[in-house]
């Protein structure tokens, strides 16, 4: 049993060379999906940059086998994401800006819901992808803490320690999906985070109006009934709890006072 299982109550092991995942007797999961520096390079400040070739690799739909059945009935899945150490040209290792496609089952631009397992995290979020982007949040998060994105909102992953690899795992809509195009017409979401030394600094984006980027830490998410133990333990003990996942509408106002 690994490390990874004890903590956040799935057995999951990560590897890193190559990028992947194993899983115990009681978990079924895919094979992973890599994701290279080729791929991602039209997301990135600077596309020609270096970087490792093989940047992040994900993995949707975990579960311990006895779940299955009930993850499919409500359109929920659990994934988790690795990244490699390192950066990209002047960046870290991130994921590509997107938001979520929506999901027609629900009507909706789903949500999602993170947390972090090993690194340090920043999880970038804006209103909306246009020239006025809204409210830009960058949470910072470390091991066992909780970030919610809510429906609709651009956002990426970013690793804020390039000597540490970032993973991390999420509650997504069964029918996820992922656009890149508007993101990329704008050449990426309106902040840019770059390292400096050991630390992130942010560059605005010149495609985008001037607007203020706030950096802020997680909090627990009372107002969704969530707690302090492990995303997927929750789940076990009471599988309705993330129905707001796949079902953003049954909770329409509270997304209209949600304050990231």
């Amino acid at each position: 049993m690994s490390d990874l299982m004890l903590q956040f109550g799935l057995d999951v092991r990560i590897k890193h060379d190559p990028l992947g995942f194993g899983y115990g007797d009681d978990v079924i999961g895919p094979l992973p999906e890599i994701r290279t520096l080729e791929q991602i390079r039209r997301s990135l400040r600077n596309p020609d940059c270096d970087g490792p070739e093989q940047v992040y690799a994900i993995a949707m739909d975990v579960a311990k086998q006895q779940h299955l059945a009930e993850l499919k009935k409500r359109m929920l899945l659990f994934g988790i994401v690795t990244y490699a150490k390192g950066q990209l040209g002047q960046e870290p290792i991130r994921s590509q800006g997107h938001v979520h496609r929506i999901s027609t089952h629900s009507g909706w631009s789903p949500p999602e819901l993170y947390e972090i397992w090993q690194g340090k995290a920043i999880v970038y979020m804006q209103e909306r992808v246009a020239y006025e982007p809204g409210r830009c949040l960058a949470v910072h998060a470390g091991p066992g803490e909780k970030v919610l994105v809510p429906p609709g909102w651009a956002h990426a992953t970013i690793s804020a320690d390039p000597y540490q690899p970032l993973t991390f795992a999420a509650w997504c809509d069964r029918e996820y999906g992922f656009e890149y195009d508007t993101v990329r017409q704008y050449k990426g979401l309106a902040w840019y985070p770059l390292l400096q030394g050991n630390n992130i600094v942010w560059q605005h984006n010149p495609h985008y109006q001037s607007v203020r980027l706030h950096a802020i830490g997680p909090r627990q998410y009372h107002e969704f009934g969530l707690s302090n133990k492990p995303l997927y333990s929750q789940f076990e003990t009471d599988p309705a709890r993330f129905q707001f996942i796949a079902k953003p509408g049954s909770v329409a106002e509270k997304w209209r006072r949600f304050e990231p």
